[in-house]
């Protein structure tokens, strides 16, 4: 029996050995599927973070159009080439209106109908339909003209030229100051100059002889040019003529209207109007006429009535 004991031992202990093996092995089974589910998790969730992340990129990028822009300063009156632009890509839900999109539109075939800058332009700005003249048009004075307007150049000197800081484009009040010698109707008697608003809101074309917004700092002019009607030309030519002229700036975003404006010396110093002298009532004389002989004389006599 003991024998018998003695031989079955071995046979555990290799079973034992066999559920130790298999339970290892179990272990590392379940440690390597444990490993595998992690990988593929993370690997999951890499994928579907970086699939989030390339549909917000998507989702930010903007429809875009070529445009053609200012390869350097431009300054008027310069011939625009094609060195003088290049091509970008624009939002194109942010392109100004009357930007050019094509070159041949720019740039007509025929070197005769070159374009002609009519406003300065800085590097990368937008090359617009009104900052540059129509092919083969010249960068005068007159293509800044609107129809029916006319040029009107006014003297000017450092204080009636707002100190120099005038720019082509700006818009000004204009005042004329002057004496009204001989004057009749309700005007008469008035003594003393006299200043008045006589034109608003009108629009400076050029400065001395530059025009199209490209004087930088200030400069004390000798004349500005404004556009005018017809009827307006001719009143500023009476009042430059008759007395001084004086200009006012008017800011950019004012809209509102200005009232007639008049300032005599008297309204100056706040002593009113002259008062009219009460006329003298005029003596009544009552006479009686007589005969004395044959001449017939008037007696002055009270007078009753």
């Amino acid at each position: 029996m003991a024998r018998m004991a003695d031989a079955g031992q071995p046979e555990r202990k290799r079973g034992d050995k066999m559920r130790a093996v298999f339970g290892l092995v179990l272990i590392v089974g379940i440690a390597l599927a444990g490993g595998a589910v992690m990988m593929a998790r993370n690997y999951i969730s890499a994928y579907q973070n970086e699939l989030a992340r390339e549909r917000q990129a998507r989702a930010q990028i903007v429809p875009t159009k070529t445009v053609y822009v200012a390869s350097r300063p431009l300054r008027y009156g310069e011939r625009l080439t094609k060195e003088d632009v290049r091509a970008v890509n624009w939002p194109e839900n942010a392109i100004p209106e009357g930007t050019f999109l094509d070159a041949a539109m720019l740039f007509p075939e025929r070197q005769e109908e070159n374009r002609y800058v009519l406003r300065a332009m800085e590097k990368d700005e937008a090359i617009m339909a009104i900052k540059v003249t129509k092919p083969g048009e010249d960068a005068g004075l007159t293509s800044q003209l609107a129809r029916g307007m006319r040029a009107f150049a006014i003297k000017v000197d450092v204080t009636s030229g707002v100190s120099g800081f005038l720019r082509p484009g700006d818009r000004v009040d204009v005042y004329w100051t002057g004496g009204l010698s001989g004057a009749t109707g309700p005007l008469e008697g008035m003594q003393g100059e006299i200043t008045r608003l006589i034109q608003t809101n009108i629009q400076i074309v050029a400065i001395d002889q530059i025009s199209g917004g490209d004087v930088t700092g200030a400069n004390i002019a000798r004349t500005v040019t404004v556009a005018a009607l017809p009827q307006q030309v001719a009143s500023l030519a009476q009042a430059q003529t008759t007395g001084r002229l004086t200009l006012a700036l008017v800011g950019a975003d004012d809209d509102t209207i200005a009232a007639a404006v008049e300032v005599d010396q008297r309204m100056l110093l706040g002593l009113g109007a002259l008062e009219a002298a009460p006329e003298k009532a005029e003596e009544k004389v009552c006479t009686i006429r007589t005969r004395r002989g044959a001449e017939v004389v008037d007696i002055p006599i009270p007078c009753t009535n």
